[in-house]
């Protein structure tokens, strides 16, 4: 069945809205002034001087000719105030090019040091931002247009610098005009008010483009990944999806290019037409000086002068309008990442709040809580009430779909309840601090992360700090039996892990479980969370590390989901969840003799090993 056909309409963005985006610039140069001064003022001190070199050597130049003109004249040549200039140009010709490239030089040294600087931040800022608003579509674009332009922020850089070193040329250019013939500046500013006309007209629209098609180059970047990642081969070989992929991405693509040539060519039309007019006007102040010079008013060197001048003023000029416009649209992005920045979360109960106990009392309680994602109706877990009494291992079960994962994700504040309250030793939740409150768990969840970095620093992400604390990590390893994977290693620890990087190793889903358990183990956590912890493992394995879980946990608080009832079964308690509601909770023995819905699943599943 075709895919609806898709038409994304930019939102047009005008000049007086591009324009606004410049508030944000200088704050812009303050970030790249702070990431390195010395660089900074280098590459501003090249530009000044560099500005001033055009109209010097076109100085030099006419000079050189009126010489020429005159030694050509005389009956005794003397070249010595002839050469004389031309080693005065040749040396500032030097200069400029030494000048030049320093220029390029601190521009893509600062750049860099700048993308990284911006990079971090962007990192940072996302871990404040809370679970549900990740999840949110409108404000993952929001993000993402932030992180998108890091690398194009460098270009801003270059051309607002450049447009400061423009502007000196084109001054220093105009009084060189204006000494000889004020005319000619009326022509000159005839000969570049298309240009403006012109990049009025077009001001935003390639951001507008960019904007309303955020979501749909997400989804050609993931289309991208899904076609040509190892992670996908094998189901993308197997059923035979590369064409159905190839196809909607080429479909995507083409509408976007669509959109894209279309506003290209209304600008290569309308400048065409704009550049006729200016064109014209420049020849026309160019008769004026040839007119002039034929009449003797004017010297062959002020010819040369003049006709330089006025063809490098213009080409500044409209260089100076054109790049205008690329900044202002560039800004566009820059306000994007500044809002970004700028966004306000709740710290305070990050922050602040009550010290949390050094040993649980009571336990959780939940209370009749209640949770529905915003923007939605529909409640994933509703008038849930329960106890997990400290030193307890409760296990959760139930059909996919029945709130578990919800519940833990409560437990660990990544969403607050829409109703209800959750308590520790009879204070809720929110009222301690929330950074210390998590760091109080140790999680493995279904969707652990497989980082692909080196075995050590995968172990140690369960506590990042004690990345070098050998026996640390050679504790956690053991428990965990991590320590098998690590002596099937080439090189031990400091493995690399995935196929990504060279000499990278693949794991099994059952050797990255017990490296992400070893995370558990690493953090030596009060409470511990294990989500499907073992789903990839064989059976003796499972049972193996759930039976030294069960020890190497003694007077701990743990929670346990596991659609494996023979390892639930020895948890403490076993709580059983049915769309979103408690249906019954108790040991293994006791829920088997009500005859509910763990009895039937327990049955079911044991009959499946018969």
């Amino acid at each position: 069945m075709p895919r609806p056909e898709k038409s994304i309409q930019p939102n047009k963005i005008n000049f007086k809205e591009s324009f606004a985006s410049l508030k944000f610039v200088p704050r812009f140069f303050k970030e790249i002034r702070r990431v390195n001064p010395l660089l900074f003022y280098a590459n501003v001190s090249s530009r000044v001087i560099n500005a001033i070199l055009p109209v010097v050597l076109l100085w030099i130049g006419k000079i050189i000719v009126d010489e020429v003109v005159l030694q050509i004249a005389a009956e005794t040549k003397d070249y010595d105030r002839l050469w004389l200039y031309v080693g005065i140009e040749f040396g500032l010709a030097i200069l400029s090019d030494l000048l030049s490239r320093a220029i390029a030089l601190t521009d893509a040294l600062l750049g860099d040091q700048y993308s990284i600087d911006t990079s971090v931040k962007i990192i940072k800022k996302t871990s404040e931002i809370n679970l549900d608003q990740l999840e949110d579509s409108e404000f993952y674009d929001k993000l993402e247009r932030a992180r998108q332009q890091t690398t194009g922020r460098v270009a801003l850089m270059s051309n607002i610098l450049t447009q400061g070193q423009d502007v000196i040329v084109i001054i220093s250019l105009m009084t060189g005009i204006v000494v000889f013939e004020p005319w000619l500046i009326i022509l000159l500013v005839v000969s570049i008010i298309p240009t403006i006309i012109n990049e009025i007209k077009f001001s935003g629209t390639s951001y507008s483009l960019a904007r309303s098609w955020t979501q749909e180059r997400r989804e050609l970047d993931y289309l991208r990944y899904a076609g040509a990642s190892d992670v996908t081969a094998k189901e993308v070989k197997l059923f035979g999806l590369s064409n159905y992929l190839a196809a909607r991405f080429k479909d995507l693509s083409d509408k976007y290019f669509s959109e894209s040539k279309k506003l290209a060519k209304q600008r290569a039309a309308w400048g065409s037409f704009f550049n006729v007019i200016g064109t014209g006007a420049y020849y026309g102040a160019y008769v004026l000086i040839v007119f002039r010079t034929v009449a003797g008013i004017f010297t062959l060197g002020d010819l040369t002068f003049l006709a330089g001048s006025f063809n490098s003023l213009r080409t500044k000029l409209q260089g100076f309008f054109t790049r205008f416009t690329q900044i202002t649209e560039s800004a566009l992005y820059l306000q994007d990442y500044f809002e970004f920045l700028d966004l306000q979360f709740d710290t305070s109960k990050v922050d602040e709040g009550l010290e949390l106990p050094k040993k649980i009392q009571h336990g959780f309680e939940f209370k009749n809580v209640g949770f529905k994602y915003p923007k939605s109706e529909r409640w994933v877990v509703r008038n849930v009430n329960f106890h997990l009494r400290a030193g307890e291992k409760l296990a959760f079960v139930g059909e996919n779909g029945a709130g578990k994962t919800t519940l833990i994700k409560l437990l660990l504040q990544f969403y607050e309840p829409t109703e209800g309250e959750i308590l520790l030793d009879g204070i809720p939740i929110t009222k301690y601090n929330q950074a210390q409150y998590q760091q109080y768990f140790g999680v493995i969840f279904q969707d652990f992360v497989k980082f692909e970095l080196t075995l050590r620093e995968n172990i140690a992400m369960g506590e990042i700090t004690e990345i070098n604390n050998q026996s640390r990590i050679d504790n956690a390893a053991e428990k965990s039996l991590a320590d098998q994977v690590m002596a099937e290693m080439p090189g031990g620890y400091e493995q690399q892990l995935g196929k990504r990087f060279k000499d990278g190793k693949d794991l099994s889903g059952g050797q990255w479980q017990k490296i992400a358990i070893a995370r558990a183990y690493m953090k030596d956590a009060e409470i511990l969370i294990l989500d499907e912890p073992t789903s990839a493992l064989d059976a003796r394995a499972e049972t193996e590390a759930f039976d030294r879980f069960i020890k190497l946990t003694e007077g701990k608080t743990a929670v346990i989901i596991s659609h494996r009832f023979s390892t639930v079964r020895i948890a403490d308690r076993i709580m059983v969840l049915k769309d979103g509601s408690v249906l019954e909770i108790g040991t293994h023995l006791e829920l088997m003799s009500n005859n509910k819905l763990y009895a039937e699943l327990f049955n079911l599943q044991a009959a499946g090993y018969q």
